[in-house]
């Protein structure tokens, strides 16, 4: 997209081993391009404030990444291994990255080092920089699968999560949601794996940016399982989707952006009730957390839900900067307290 703009408890464990799965298979491929990356510490949410509570969310720390390879940017999705330590991700400019955080005694990040980046491959094992063949928009990973949501070019196709670098996609899933529904730049946005436990019991859930139906709701779908198809989120202008995870216990959390020249960026997650997911039905959700350029947010594109050993969640977020000198590429990290 081109703009200015899961928790060790059992119903995620499956989402966790996952996870655990592709970190021990640090290569991303096999012509892997290692960058330099820089870090500068965000200590503060909100500028000029040493405010840390946000409504539910507690901010844990952040981090602007820079880097003289042009290569850095566009970050569009991020996931987190299950020890909260290494990270796979993809740009929107048909490219894998992966890395490693450091964190200080307090596990708050301070740093990003191993940073490697390699092209995303076709069915025909060849790259593109031609945008629209590999404009990867999400990523989400099931068991040993690594599933990428493109938009343009509109698929979610399957790679080996151990090394999804260096292959081509071993298939496809179907989309369920008509072709002629999704708009060129504004196709599957979000894609993420309810957990076991849950209602939808592992199924794979994707949402649009914003391909809308006649009522003017999102397109969005359960791609798997005996109760896939089409259902709708509602829609509440000027915010389009941009990412999603589930919680715990089956809710959703989707990411949203906004922006226009006279408002700036802004950027909000709302929290939906994971029972109401159904084919047919149209869901709402309460918003959780709203910011603007009075706190430290950018293109924010990726969200990512992973615990710590004790249970305690965390909302990771990325940025994506559009490889433009006015934007940032930003990690930030928060605790979720709103199911303590």
């Amino acid at each position: 997209m081109s703009k200015a703009g899961s928790m060790m408890r059992l119903p995620a464990l499956a989402g966790v081993l996952a996870l655990a799965a592709i970190f021990l298979f640090p290569s991303v491929r096999a012509e892997e391009n290692a960058i330099e990356v820089r870090s500068r510490l965000i200590e503060n949410f909100k500028v000029g404030s040493d405010q840390t509570r946000f409504g539910d969310f507690e901010f844990v720390g952040g981090l602007e990444l820079s880097s003289s390879d042009s290569v850095l940017g566009g970050m569009s999705a991020i996931r987190l291994s299950a020890d909260r330590q290494r990270f796979l991700g993809v740009m929107d400019t048909g490219f894998w990255y992966a890395g490693a955080l450091d964190r200080d005694d307090q596990n708050r990040m301070i740093g990003v080092r191993d940073f490697k980046v390699s092209p995303i491959l076709g069915s025909d094992e060849s790259s593109s920089r031609e945008k629209w063949r590999f404009d990867a928009e999400g990523m989400v990973l099931r068991g040993d699968e690594a599933l990428v949501s493109f938009e343009q070019l509109h698929r979610v196709d399957i790679y080996p999560a151990q090394a999804p670098g260096g292959a081509k996609p071993t298939g496809s899933l179907p989309l369920q949601i008509p072709l002629p529904e999704f708009r060129g730049n504004r196709g599957l946005e979000a894609i993420m794996v309810a957990p076991e436990g849950s209602a939808l019991a592992g199924a794979v859930v994707a949402v649009s940016e914003m391909s809308l139906g006649k009522d003017g709701n999102i397109f969005a779908a359960i791609l798997t399982g005996s109760s896939k198809g089409v259902f709708h989120v509602k829609r509440d202008p000027p915010y389009n989707v941009t990412d999603g995870d589930f919680l715990p216990n089956g809710d959703l959390l989707l990411l949203e952006r906004r922006f226009s020249i006279a408002q700036g960026v802004g950027m909000r997650i709302r929290r939906f009730d994971g029972s109401r997911i159904g084919v047919g039905n149209l869901i709402d959700g309460e918003v959780i957390l709203e910011s603007d350029y009075g706190y430290q947010i950018d293109n924010m594109e990726g969200l990512d839900v992973t615990t710590d050993e004790q249970g305690q969640v965390f909302v990771t977020l990325v940025s994506d900067d559009n490889h433009s000198i006015l934007q940032r590429n930003l990690l930030l990290e928060f605790r979720y307290l709103g199911d303590d």
